[in-house]
């Protein structure tokens, strides 16, 4: 058994068993998968749309979970953790109500099969938006699926699966396996009767997935890590770019892969950008998650908790300024309180590695290449922003980085862009129709 923990008491509030083997999931998915593609795309539609208002009815009570299970304040966890998932439910409903796009080349009639069988690992930082990113599309495209949760925060994933049941998808569309990375995960990843396997979670876990998916070549998507940059272009409304940069960063206690965990500032603007963050983290109260009052939840884990104190020692050994930082947490749960490092070399280890916790490093440069240098200059690609008084300025700069998203000007995320990265980001697309396409296999038609 996996003992699950709050992270804000640390005390245990369930105990999960360890699938002994994933083959039986993995059978009953190949078993339900050709009825399920059979049926027609309203048909589909028609079971995701009473998921998605299940999840709707249920949300409050989805959102105590995740709060639990790895600590996210509840006003995140219902905004974001919750109701993430549910638009991305409605999305892909409209999506499959609408008419299925043909393609014709020449004599080729162009079309798109589902895959088969999906694998999907996911992480615990949004652990029902993450399954749900990958479940919607998956069964949208007429693939069943086999799912393993990340231990840490495998609850939401298993009321998930009493809903699936609740809505009346037909046994062995979606399978729920639980268990530690290593046997499960790599059992999963590495089973021959496994079509595709959608992973996100570290770079490091990242590779050990696509090796052993190699061995059968199986398809691999991969959203890993990211470190990305906030480029505030000296013409900038500094207020904003700083305050949603902050916000940006702190999001989830900083458990994004998408944070914005680099602040890149032009010299003559640095002491004013460095002025305004910490007044901006100095508002991040860090406490009880069920407090509405709160801002930053603990961290999810013990072992994230002291991974994240470590980087913060190495950025003080290596120079860095810290300006905000070091204040009273309570004393019992997985808590950081806000970070803002000032003077940070954009090649110290604090600038380079993926933190994943509330520390934010401030970054001074000379001109814009020399921005867009730092800025790609990791090897992450997964996000970023660019701020300018001129838009298109900002656009021409933002082509420039090399990123699978950039946000300008605080532009709003949108569920229906594809999401994903290059690099040690990962590769593959999540969201909207380019997510739905990363479950099909391309079909020519000769005529």
């Amino acid at each position: 058994m996996i003992d699950v923990h709050n992270p804000a008491t640390e005390s245990v509030i369930a105990s999960v068993p360890v699938t002994a083997s994933v083959t039986p999931a993995v059978e009953a998915a190949r078993a339900a998968q050709p009825a399920w593609a059979e049926l027609s795309r309203a048909e589909r539609a028609a079971h995701l749309a009473r998921l998605r208002d299940l999840l709707t009815e249920h949300a409050d009570e989805l959102a105590g979970i995740i709060t639990a299970e790895m600590g996210a304040p509840l006003s995140v966890a219902r905004k974001v953790q919750v109701g993430l998932p549910i638009t991305v439910l409605s999305s892909t409903v409209a999506q499959l109500e609408a008419p299925e796009q043909e393609v014709q080349l020449g004599n080729s009639r162009i079309v798109r099969d589902p895959v088969g069988v999906v694998g999907a690992i996911t992480p615990w930082n949004y652990p029902l938006h993450q399954t749900v990113a990958k479940l919607a599309p998956a069964l949208a495209a007429g693939n069943t699926v086999v799912h393993k949760p990340s231990e840490v925060a495998p609850l939401s994933a298993l009321r998930l699966h009493e809903l699936v049941r609740e809505a009346g998808l037909p046994d062995g569309v979606y399978n729920l396996v639980t268990g530690y990375g290593d046997p499960t995960g790599a059992e999963l990843a590495g089973h021959p009767g496994i079509d595709l396997i959608s992973f996100t979670g570290s770079t490091t876990a990242g590779r050990k997935v696509a090796a052993l998916a190699a061995a059968n070549v199986t398809r691999v998507a991969l959203e890993l890590g990211g470190k990305s940059a906030n480029v505030i272009l000296p013409d900038a409304d500094h207020t904003a770019a700083v305050k949603v940069g902050v916000a940006n960063c702190f999001l989830n206690s900083g458990q994004t892969c998408t944070a914005w965990t680099r602040m890149l500032v032009h010299e003559s603007r640095y002491d004013e950008a460095v002025e305004l963050a910490v007044a901006a983290a100095a508002k991040y109260t860090v406490g009880d998650p069920t407090d509405p009052s709160t801002r930053l939840g603990p961290l999810a884990s013990a072992a994230q908790r002291d991974r994240v104190l470590s980087y913060v020692e190495r950025g003080v050994a290596g120079g860095a300024k810290m300006v905000h930082g070091g204040g009273a947490v309570p004393e019992v749960g997985y808590y950081v309180a806000p970070v803002v490092f000032a003077d940070v070399d954009p090649d110290a280890v604090i600038a380079q590695e993926e933190i994943f916790g509330p520390v934010l490093s401030i970054i001074r440069y000379r001109d814009e290449d020399d921005a867009v240098r730092i800025a790609n200059g990791t090897r992450y690609g997964l996000a970023g922003s660019v701020w300018s008084a001129s838009q298109d300025h900002a656009v021409a700069v933002a082509r420039r980085l090399r990123t699978g998203q950039v946000d300008v000007n605080g532009g709003a995320f949108n569920p229906l862009a594809p999401f994903g990265g290059i690099g040690h980001s990962g590769y593959g697309r999540e969201l909207g129709t380019f997510g739905y396409e990363e479950f099909t296999t391309v079909k020519a038609i000769q005529l």
